[in-house]
């Protein structure tokens, strides 16, 4: 599944995700953004964590994003 397929499909998903591992503004960015995603493509996010967020946090949501979407996830 293209990623930009699965970000629509999923976004209140996602969005509960990063609420749980306290992250906020999640951005998109490389193919996706250009419109050139398929189906090998991963996700690039850029977040901004809360104070308190640490590793273990940004691990988290990229693990379960990955296994929520399908797809290769970069936090």
């Amino acid at each position: 599944m293209k990623p930009s397929f699965a970000i629509q499909s999923k976004r209140a998903d996602i969005l509960a995700l990063a609420q749980k591992y306290h992250a906020q503004n999640l951005r998109v960015f490389g193919s996706v953004v250009k419109h050139e995603d398929n189906d090998e493509s991963d996700l690039d996010l850029l977040v901004d964590a809360l104070p308190g967020t640490n590793l273990f946090h940004l691990g988290g949501l990229q693990d379960e994003l990955q296994q929520l979407l399908g797809l290769r996830v970069e936090v």
